[in-house]
């Protein structure tokens, strides 16, 4: 709930041959808490289509913004990739609802659209998530398996890339979204930068554990989250508990930690090493809790030469060329769709007259 990350990449569908810049756009303070306020809705309502619009307009604008920085044309573009914002994932129920107007995108822009990546991967029986595992096997083509990929956003996901390159790719947890919840709740904060509010404060492993209990971290993968999983019963234990920020923060941060090194049982061999994409790399006490969880080497995406605060983007870019090729973005072992599946919706711009 940031803002919007954009970024310009010449691919094939398969590989990446070019990076071009990118640029993260973040929203106001209005559209935040409008975006906040209106997350978990499960119908349409006008409240809903004055964010959609809002949402949609900053996404114009991010587009604009990174031509411009690009000193590119609209018309040299061949594609945009749009995620939009996710309001529901309920997977159980075969729902899934990103709200985003990707017509409206297409026709401001010039560009055709590629978006709506999860719906038919939900509705043939599928987690619809995570889609980033495609991704980071692109980028990790030339490092011997086994290796996990960790990306730490609102929730946390890892991709596992064998010696084979065969994918197993689950949400192991929470990522940044109850420690900014909980930090935006008592202090007015939007995140904890550095980690430093976490650094001061002790972890309470009395409620991890509890917190650990849920049924969620004994389910077998591919399995998968939305955003306030565990928002309601693990920010009312810490009220309850009387908690300080520090302490508060610290014990969710641990949490995040401890969910991503409990999801290595489900992985046929231990990744030599662990590289981690997100907001969460630069959250130094998160990166040490896992460094001392993990008991593998730890290292922010950009050891291997890859910008993590580009990586989100660039990853819708390279699903909107494989969609528009009809390769599969998701897979048995990433989503647990019943086969390889393709998705997305192809939303042309409109043509020129004449």
């Amino acid at each position: 709930m940031d803002g919007v990350d954009a970024a310009l990449i010449l691919t094939d569908g398969d590989s990446i041959s070019e990076v071009g810049p990118h640029m993260t756009r973040h929203y106001g303070s209005d559209l935040r808490v409008r975006l906040r306020s209106v997350i978990g809705r499960r119908e349409p309502h006008v409240e809903v289509s004055g964010v959609e619009q809002a949402l949609t307009e900053a996404h114009i604008r991010a587009v604009r913004t990174l031509l411009d920085k690009a000193r590119r044309a609209a018309r040299t573009v061949d594609l945009i990739g749009f995620h939009g914002h996710t309001m529901l994932h309920a997977p159980e129920e075969r729902r899934t609802w990103q709200i985003g107007d990707a017509a409206w995108l297409a026709e401001a822009t010039g560009i055709d659209v590629v978006a709506d990546f999860r719906s038919a991967d939900v509705a043939a029986g599928g987690q619809g998530a995570p889609l980033a595992p495609i991704m980071h096997a692109a980028i990790t083509a030339g490092i011997p398996g086994p290796i996990a990929v960790l990306n730490v956003g609102g929730v946390a996901n890892l991709t596992w890339i064998g010696e084979d390159r065969r994918l197993i790719a689950f949400d192991t947890g929470p990522g940044n979204a109850l420690i900014d919840d909980w930090l935006q709740q008592r202090a007015g904060m939007r995140f904890d930068r550095g980690g430093g509010v976490a650094a001061r404060g002790k972890a309470d492993q009395v409620l991890v554990e509890r917190w650990m209990s849920h049924p969620y971290f004994a389910a077998l993968p591919p399995k998968s989250l939305d955003r306030d999983a565990f928002h309601d019963q693990v920010l009312a234990d810490l009220d309850r508990s009387g908690m300080g920020l520090e302490d508060g923060c610290a014990t969710l941060t641990a949490f995040t930690a401890y969910a991503v090194a409990i999801g290595r049982r489900f992985l046929p061999a231990p990744p030599h090493r662990w590289l981690v994409a997100g907001g969460g790399r630069h959250n130094a006490t998160l990166m040490s809790m896992l460094r001392r969880a993990l008991e593998a080497p730890t290292y922010p995406l950009e050891r291997i030469g890859w910008d993590g605060d580009a990586l989100e983007a660039q990853c819708f870019a390279l699903l909107a060329v494989r969609s528009l090729q009809g390769k599969p973005i998701t897979f048995p072992s990433t989503t647990g769709a019943p086969q390889a599946m393709t998705g997305g919706r192809l939303f042309p711009a409109p043509k020129e007259a004449g």
